[in-house]
């Protein structure tokens, strides 16, 4: 028996030495670039060799088909990245191109149609949005040689000065989007287009795990309670199911379950197929996509896709700062001051979570500072795109948990859907909506309170 383990702590040590990983980062990792790639701390022991090796086929490449990796094969013929790592670097969030020699590969642009008559709107709450003719509903701007990736992303940037109430200000930045290079035909002129920054992985098992009834409770979609606080359900499509599901993930809460969006992110990020989306990710007008030979139907196994799903499950959140002496009054009077602006009505602070498939996630007090529900944000942050009952003015509450240690992961990372924002500071300016009596109180904040404020939201 105690050979056995040894050589199962072995194998352990050795994915870890494979992935990049130390043992003090993996006993840690807190304030190192691995912070958010470690398994949750109560895995079970016998579950962290499933966990490695879901990370492995996270973080390694897919290459095109065939190849000799028979079991990676199958990327493209269209596609954004050839690995989630990539997206999601580290395990934590995009960033945005720094200029126009930098690859987007941590951005991608959501396409569709709009709905114009009460039919087509009735569908879209139903099916989601409408994809666009020789394009779908995502921009591919890679491609396999010999074919013609769908377009390049072009992007520029106007300034806006916002006044603190004290007389400082602040600088933002508003993106702007443009496609270059298309591969497939012009693009329609009424065309709604999203930008999408990959969002941090830790603590997503946790949050699948919140009681539906939690969410219904918290969820006040005509504000009958008059705070003006209206969070809403997106109900979205469950693929092999009738009828809709709450949506928890993604930036409009546009999936119901890890697989789900682990399946829909291989088929559109990386043009692989999987069980439940079992096609080849070629529109019907591109033919030399159809044409090209796959990597198996489907490319990815159940056993991968489980694999995937599994590790994304079980990624740690990373202990909350330290108090100290030193800090102790800056974050008492930050958290203080995140309540008095109102900031907990939608980043709801505790929550118990409910039942699980793993039993280890179940009934947890847990601290990720989101609702999952649906707020207006106000027209600053628009996409004007709608996603199943979200309307194009419409946001999932981004959890907060980890999000101090985001620049540790990744020096780049930017934040809010479409990466516009390069501090939390500019991310709290550009709340609007039902946001914006919160954000009015920190623009009347003095620098003192603001910095206390980003110190304990840095703390989380």
């Amino acid at each position: 028996m105690l050979k056995g383990r040894i050589r199962y702590l072995s194998t352990i040590l050795l994915y870890c030495a494979a992935l990049g990983l130390n043992s003090s980062a993996v006993a840690s990792g807190n304030n190192s670039r691995h912070a958010f790639s470690q398994p949750d701390g109560q895995l079970p022991l016998s579950q962290k060799l499933d966990f490695h090796v879901g990370n492995s086929f996270f973080r390694n490449p897919w290459v095109s088909a065939p190849a000799t990796t028979t079991a990676r094969d199958g990327l493209g013929p269209l596609y954004n990245t050839n690995a989630c790592q990539n997206c999601h670097i580290r395990d934590g969030r995009g960033h945005l191109p720094k200029n126009t020699s930098d690859n987007s590969v941590s951005l991608i642009l959501r396409l569709s149609l709009p709905a114009k008559s009460a039919a087509e709107k009735a569908q879209q709450i139903q099916q989601g949005p409408q994809p666009v003719p020789a394009y779908g509903n995502q921009l591919q701007d890679f491609a396999l040689p010999g074919l013609a990736a769908e377009g390049r992303i072009a992007l520029s940037w106007d300034a806006l000065t916002v006044n603190f109430d004290d007389g400082e200000s602040i600088e933002l930045r508003r993106p702007s989007f443009e496609i270059s290079n298309l591969g497939y035909g012009i693009l329609p002129r009424d065309i709604e287009v999203s930008a999408r920054i990959a969002p941090p992985m830790i603590g997503l098992g946790l949050l699948a795990a919140i009681d539906e009834k939690t969410l219904q409770t918290w969820s006040d979609p005509e504000d009958l309670n008059g705070d003006g606080i209206s969070g809403k359900i997106n109900q979205v499509k469950v693929i092999g199911h009738e009828a809709l599901s709450t949506g928890r993930f993604g930036w409009k809460a546009g999936q119901p379950n890890l697989a789900q969006q682990n399946a829909a992110a291989l088929h559109g990020d990386m043009g692989l197929s999987s069980r439940l989306f079992p096609n080849q990710h070629c529109e019907a007008a591109q033919e030399q996509c159809l044409a090209l030979i796959s990597g198996g139907s489907p490319e990815v196994s159940d056993k991968i896709l489980d694999a995937i799903t599994f590790y994304t499950h079980n990624l740690a959140v990373p202990s909350p700062k330290r108090i100290t002496l030193e800090n102790k009054g800056t974050l008492k009077q930050g958290r203080t001051l995140f309540l008095k602006a109102g900031c907990q009505q939608c980043h709801k602070t505790s929550v118990f979570t409910g039942t699980s498939s793993m039993p280890w996630l179940e009934k947890r007090l847990i601290h990720p500072y989101t609702d999952l529900l649906l707020h207006d944000m106000g027209p600053e942050l628009a996409d004007d795109r709608a996603e199943f009952s979200a309307t194009g003015q419409e946001w999932r509450t981004a959890p907060l948990w980890g999000i101090g240690l985001s620049k540790a992961v990744e020096p780049q990372a930017t934040f809010l859907h479409d990466g516009r924002a390069r501090t939390l500071l500019e991310a709290i300016v550009w709340h609007g909506g039902e946001a914006q009596p919160a954000r009015d109180k920190v623009l009347s904040m003095n620098r003192v309170e603001r910095q206390s404020l980003i110190s304990f939201l840095h703390s989380l």
